[in-house]
């Protein structure tokens, strides 16, 4: 008897163990414990090599870089994403524009001269060898905004039919506190200069020029001015696409300044009044001509894509994204002229192989599909993601959601998990439960004015439906604080965004952060993964009613 009890123990025990071991809980922890700063920094030092030669489409950097990326893919163990290959094309436009470096603006009191880079930047998305613009007239609209949901319209009373507007960067509801105007201090996509665009050429205009400002851009004019001169990448329009203006570009705030004094404004009581639902547009008496040459080459970028199917589910997906694309070779800034991008996106590209890793590595495979996705061309306007997103491997609504991550600062442990888009989903739950399991704390983006939430590759899924998070740990340094967190980033982004010096420097580089956030959105795509349910947009985002019509 006590021979078969002390068996029955054992054999209880054993089974305990194995089941133990087997469980859930043990296998994710488990499979996360891959992620680690070894295998990080190997991924960004090569990444961020010279070797890479800044990883720009359409040259010998791109393929370096998505060979690269597919040899990894498949050391990984993840299935080639698009009908049997790693690679999706993405059929692109290249733009040489010879742009003159004087242009003249002729009004009734005066002819003001302006200078290129210095005053205004511009460029033209049509395929054409020429590109002219002669005694336009200048027409200020506000914002350029025309949003029923908030009772609006720049353009109403305006004709702007040949004519080019001078608008106002962000939206109306910047820098107020009244969140039922527009979202107050947070940017919506009205107030993004994408938008402003593509507005313009609905109302038929044939140019558009975006006041920039620092606070309500979110950046500074040497940002868009450092791509001054080089060719712009569009997709590639099909026969009916919608036309676009033929000039479209950036004024200074002193050059705006300059112009709206010239045709005797107030600039800063007319920019004021521009805050008001009664605004009307206004001619600022003056004309623009403009012509520009242009080289046109079309080819085709890539797209790479990894795959882990489903086990119960496999036409349900979620997505890992982070773009492979940076700026290539462009001017020499202090004896160096490759822009590495070893933060942009070198630390996101890492961090999405990490997580990849640490799906592979678990005995129970996902009931949904993963979709480990790194698009082509983000920096020239989320080309490659935006591609996909009307191209998918999967439905959009069958793409449960997307996980992105972009330019992720390797600054040590960090006590928070900053969400660009808090309020936007039920997603922002997911984090909240995840970061509890790390000690951290969920802390909303505390710069929404700078309309981050547009401007990485997570963005061209929200635009079709796809509920999606874009987090990191970025504000609360664990051991120095919030102020030097700030401090670190604001120098960062001042010295190397954008720049040759964007480059691993082993002196500081803590890649414990990345870590973390990567088990993180390991944790939250493993939770969606293994779920019947789809998580939703929350009522007042203004992409709801796009997946509700998806998903009926």
């Amino acid at each position: 008897m006590k021979s078969i009890l002390h068996f029955t123990l054992i054999f209880s025990l054993i089974s305990f163990l194995l089941f133990s071991c087997s469980s859930p809980g043990n296998d994710v922890s488990d499979a996360e414990n891959v992620i680690d700063s070894v295998d990080i920094k190997r991924y960004v030092t090569m990444l961020g090599s010279d070797e890479f030669q800044g990883r720009q489409p359409f040259t010998e950097g791109e393929e370096k870089t998505i060979n690269y990326l597919k040899q990894e893919f498949e050391r990984i163990g993840l299935k080639p994403g698009f009908n049997g290959s790693y690679f999706q094309d993405v059929p692109m436009v290249e733009i040489t524009g010879k742009i003159p470096k004087i242009i003249k603006i002729s009004s009734q009191k005066n002819n003001i001269e302006l200078t290129h880079v210095d005053d205004f930047l511009t460029w033209s998305r049509h395929i054409t060898d020429k590109v002219k613009l002669e005694n336009s007239e200048l027409v200020f609209a506000g914002y350029g905004i025309v949003a029923p949901e908030y009772d609006w319209n720049d353009y109403k009373g305006l004709d702007v039919k040949g004519k080019t507007v001078v608008v106002l960067v962000n939206d109306p509801g910047y820098n107020t506190t009244d969140s039922s105007f527009f979202k107050a201090n947070t940017m919506t996509y009205y107030g993004r200069w994408t938008y402003k665009y593509e507005e313009a050429a609905r109302q038929g205009a044939a140019g558009i020029l975006i006041i920039h400002e620092t606070g309500p851009a979110g950046y500074p004019f040497s940002v868009p001015a450092a791509g001054a001169g080089q060719s712009e990448l569009y997709l590639k329009p099909k026969k009916n696409s919608p036309v676009r203006s033929k000039i479209e570009g950036w004024l200074t705030f002193t050059a705006a300044q300059k112009l709206f004094e010239s045709a005797g404004y107030n600039f800063e009581e007319l920019i004021l009044s521009a805050k008001k639902k009664e605004f009307n547009g206004v001619s600022l008496n003056a004309t623009l001509s403009i012509e520009i040459e242009q080289k046109v080459r079309y080819d085709n970028s890539k797209n790479v894509l990894g795959i882990i199917e489903g086990s119960e589910r496999p036409d349900e997906c979620i997505v890992y994204s982070a773009h492979w694309d940076h700026l290539g070779i462009g001017p020499v800034l202090n004896g160096d002229s490759i822009y590495n991008g070893a933060v942009d996106n070198g630390t996101s590209l890492a961090w999405m192989m990490e997580i990849a890793e640490a799906f592979m590595n678990l005995n129970q495979k996902p009931k949904r599909s993963i979709l480990f996705f790194a698009p082509t061309a983000e920096e020239t306007g989320l080309i490659g993601s935006r591609y996909y997103a009307n191209n998918p491997v999967f439905e959009t609504s069958k793409t449960v959601a997307c996980i992105n991550n972009d330019l992720m600062l390797p600054l040590g442990k960090m006590n928070d998990v900053m969400v660009t888009g808090y309020g936007q989903s039920e997603l922002d739950n997911y984090v909240e439960e995840a970061a509890k399991l790390q000690n951290r704390y969920v802390l909303p983006d505390p710069s929404p004015e700078t309309g981050m939430y547009f401007r990485s590759d997570h963005f061209s899924f929200a635009k079709v439906g796809v509920p999606s998070l874009f987090v990191r740990g970025n504000c609360d340094h664990a051991k120095n604080g919030k102020d030097w967190a700030h401090k670190k980033e604001k120098e960062w982004l001042a010295n190397n965004y954008h720049k040759p010096t964007d480059e691993y420097d082993a002196s500081w580089w803590d890649f414990t952060n990345i870590v973390d956030d990567a088990k993180l959105a390991f944790r939250i795509g493993f939770k969606l993964a293994n779920e019947n349910t789809f998580p939703k947009w929350n009522n007042n985002s203004e992409f709801k009613s796009i997946r509700e019509k998806k998903i009926q």
